[in-house]
């Protein structure tokens, strides 16, 4: 179940999209709108490893 939630996350971060489809606050020049999306490529990476422990653990 906490796999299955860990791989989740990302989904649901990424789905609803009025969540942060906006131009504020911009972050070294890239707009909210891209700079979430770029940053959800290592939490899901740290997301996916976790699941990968946690499956192999048990």
């Amino acid at each position: 179940m906490k796999k299955t939630i860990l791989l989740l996350l990302p989904f649901a971060g990424l789905l609803w999209v009025p969540l942060y489809n906006r131009h504020d606050p911009v972050l070294l020049g890239f707009p909210f709108f891209y700079w979430y999306q770029l940053a959800w490529v290592p939490v899901t990476s740290v997301l996916i490893w976790m699941a990968w422990k946690t499956d192999k653990q048990s």
